[in-house]
């Protein structure tokens, strides 16, 4: 019965994302709400970004410092925190964060709307709610995630830059020679953006199902918030380990 239930599940998010992408037909209104979404789940969401992504730079530099000068290779600093920050934590950790921030709001959103019948309301009015409520998310999310994700990366390297030059003393030149030849544009730079792609269209996928579908009761809104969170969160773990050993192998 577990089974049979997990396979209706997946069969039911297949249909919906098949409705998402067949209410993405390009629009003036499309275009008016992509906008206030980009805005609303990307602009908001940049503080957090930043400020994670310099803490981050900083921790994995020290970590990655204390490992290397135990061996005499403490100059290749850089190479383990571009490699690490480029490949794994930088469109991870940007995802979780942005589920965390716009992920649990796309959720919450759609669940308020499906309990105060506006979900329906739009369906009355010959309005498909697909389009209106939730096809603008779902694309802000996948345009929005890699560019935060850039974000995340530059914020990492500079503070990372600042901690190993400025305080460990790392030379200058040396960092950026090692970081440079280590990290390739496509291969590591470009995978991070495709992987921030996917992650992006994941979370708003599972945020917007989960609300799109929730009780309409206020404590229907409260458990899809969180099960958006939590679903969006390990199913973005899981294929991260997927396109990393298909990627990267």
């Amino acid at each position: 019965m577990a089974l049979a239930e997990a396979i209706r599940a997946v069969g039911r998010a297949g249909l919906f994302t098949l409705s998402v992408l067949r209410a993405s037909v390009p629009s003036r209104d499309l275009f008016r709400e992509l906008v206030r979404e980009i805005y609303k789940i990307g602009a908001r969401s940049l503080p957090i970004i930043v400020v994670g992504g310099a803490f981050v730079g900083l921790s994995l530099t020290l970590l990655a410092y204390r490992a290397l000068d135990t061996y005499g290779a403490s100059t290749q600093v850089s190479m383990i925190l571009g490699l690490g920050i480029y490949r794994e934590l930088g469109p991870v950790l940007t995802a979780l964060l942005f589920i965390g921030r716009a992920g649990s709001s796309i959720a919450a959103e759609l669940g308020l709307m499906r309990a105060t019948d506006q979900i329906t309301a739009l369906g009355l009015m010959g309005i498909d709610p697909v389009g209106k409520a939730v096809a603008p998310r779902f694309w802000a999310a996948v345009l929005c995630v890699p560019l935060l994700t850039g974000f995340f990366c530059s914020l990492a390297i500079s503070a990372s830059y600042l901690e190993a030059v400025h305080v460990i003393g790392v030379d200058s030149g040396i960092f950026w020679q090692v970081l440079r030849d280590s990290v390739d544009l496509v291969d590591d730079f470009g995978m991070a953006m495709v992987k921030s792609a996917v992650f992006g269209a994941v979370a708003a996928l599972v945020a917007a199902y989960v609300g799109f579908h929730a009780e309409p009761t206020i404590e229907g809104t409260s458990v899809a918030t969180t099960k958006a969170v939590v679903n969006a969160s390990l199913l973005v773990l899981m294929l991260n380990f997927v396109m990393s050993a298909l990627l990267f192998t």
